[in-house]
């Protein structure tokens, strides 16, 4: 497959000019592979996460315990008020140098890469529009169906959990696909502190063979297909999920 492809990139560098190295040189094609599984599981890992802080924050927002909400409400406002970039190099430069290194045997490597503090900077900084998502769901879920769980014996977490949320995500499903489709694109800025994702790896790639319309072209569409199949995939969702009366 992989021959065959090369001989057509190659026939067209060599007869346009246009120059998709990555197509024809096994070692640029291996680059390439590789930052898109490095895109891929970036991105994987920042949308779970990402929905797993806006599930535990919303319940949070609702906790009886006064302090509780307040460091809730201190986290979103923290993220949701500054940028995304900012963020990402204050983790990874400032928060990075105070966590523990291992040692390596002469040398030091830390605890957390940056393909770690990218994922983590990513999930808090969506994930706090995640609980705002989630928490306006829940105020959407009828007070009567809350009574109703705890008249039968549920505790506040078990009908959270249970009941609560189940209804609460149909209905913050719309919001939260755009949430998670910006947190794709967002990515992206993972870039800044060198995570050999798909910008970072392309970037390498056109600074080394002079192809920036090219590599650019490449990775416009990549983006682009990738954002469609995201896209597809939660509204089938959505509808699969959907429940008369409850969005």
């Amino acid at each position: 497959m992989f021959d065959l492809i090369s001989d057509f990139f190659r026939t067209l560098y060599e007869e346009t000019g246009w120059n998709f190295v990555i197509f024809y040189e096994e070692y640029e094609w291996s680059r390439f592979v590789d930052a898109i599984w490095v895109s891929l599981k970036l991105i994987a890992a920042s949308l779970i996460f990402s929905v797993l802080v806006g599930v535990i924050g919303a319940w949070a927002q609702g906790s009886p315990m006064r302090w509780l909400r307040l460091v809730m409400a201190g986290y979103i406002q923290f993220f949701r008020n500054t940028p995304p970039y900012v963020q990402l190099l204050f983790f990874y430069f400032v928060v990075g140098n105070l966590t523990p290194k291992v040692d390596m045997g002469g040398y030091y490597e830390p605890l957390i890469d940056s393909f770690g503090w990218a994922v983590i900077s990513l999930s808090f900084f969506a994930g706090a529009f995640n609980v705002e998502i989630f928490r306006a769901g829940i105020e959407a879920v009828p007070t009567a169906t809350r009574e109703a769980a705890e008249s039968l014996g549920y505790t506040r977490l078990k009908a959270y959990l249970y009941i609560i949320l189940p209804l609460a995500f149909r209905v913050s499903l719309p919001a939260l696909n755009n949430n998670l489709v910006n947190l794709v694109k967002t990515t992206t800025q993972a870039y800044a502190i060198a995570v050999p994702e798909m910008l970072y790896t392309l970037n390498q790639v056109w600074s080394d063979n002079v192809n920036v319309e090219e590599m650019m072209i490449v990775l416009f569409i990549y983006y682009v297909g990738l954002v469609a199949i995201l896209v597809w995939g939660m509204h089938r969702w959505e509808k699969a999920m959907r429940v008369p009366g409850y969005g």
